[in-house]
């Protein structure tokens, strides 16, 4: 298997949904794609940020008129259905199939043109900056793809090449083992982010349960199942 990776970089106003990653720090986007045909695709995006900043996502995010797909300047002529599987304080995680595409230059459709199954795409997104993964089982259409995506892209993106790699293994932070509940990540992901585990520590217990608006008592038990969790998952690849 090879890993193919590049990255496409966003001029402000070049697109809407890239745009809200630009004006707020806090959001990151991870996103699996699987293309079987350049008839359809599907989608499975997890956006992550502060509060206030998500619920500005929300908007266009389960908005099943915006195209999140398309490269270049023309929008993708297609179905589009999104539902909404996670909608935590401070991560949302939507599942987005496009089907009967008449038209669209989306990077999963475009290399499904060029290449037979066996296909899987990762996305990230930080601000001004998507990153693109692609699984492929072998190499011998790659440059091929670095030529028709470099000249399919709309004005105000530009294409970088980061590396083409033969890997055994592909893991990707989305599709995480289901050791930690929804309810002890969100815990753990505020503590980190508020300096919980700094040393000294930059916040309380206290200052947790009233942010999250739930028992002291409730944030310590997840965080301590959170961290338990965890340390066993490390043990367990040390062996």
């Amino acid at each position: 298997m090879y890993d193919f990776s590049f990255q496409i970089t966003y001029d402000p106003s070049a697109d809407e949904y890239v745009d809200l990653f630009i004006d707020r720090e806090s959001l990151r986007s991870e996103a699996i794609y699987s293309c079987l045909d350049p008839g359809e695709l599907w989608t499975l995006e997890s956006v992550t940020g502060d509060p206030d900043d998500l619920t500005a996502v929300d908007e266009l995010l389960l908005d099943e008129s915006v195209d999140r797909e398309s490269i270049s300047s023309r929008e993708c002529s297609a179905t589009r259905t999104t539902s909404l599987l996670t909608d935590e304080h401070r991560r949302r995680v939507a599942y987005t199939y496009v089907s009967d595409v008449d038209f669209c230059e989306a990077v999963p459709l475009i290399v499904a043109k060029y290449v037979d199954g066996g296909v899987l795409f990762e996305q990230t997104r930080t601000g001004d900056t998507v990153r693109w993964r692609v699984l492929l089982q072998d190499d011998s259409k790659v440059g091929h793809l670095y030529d028709t995506l470099s000249a399919k892209l709309g004005d105000g993106l530009s294409f970088s090449f980061e590396h083409l790699t033969e890997v055994d293994n592909w893991e990707s932070g989305l599709l995480p083992r289901a050791d930690i509940r929804a309810e002890q990540r969100e815990i753990l992901t505020v503590a980190v982010e508020r300096g919980y585990f700094e040393t000294p520590r930059e916040v309380t217990l206290d200052e947790l349960a009233e942010e999250l608006n739930i028992p002291r008592s409730t944030v310590s038990y997840r965080l301590r199942r959170a961290t338990a969790e965890l340390a066993k998952r490390f043990s367990n690849r040390q062996l």
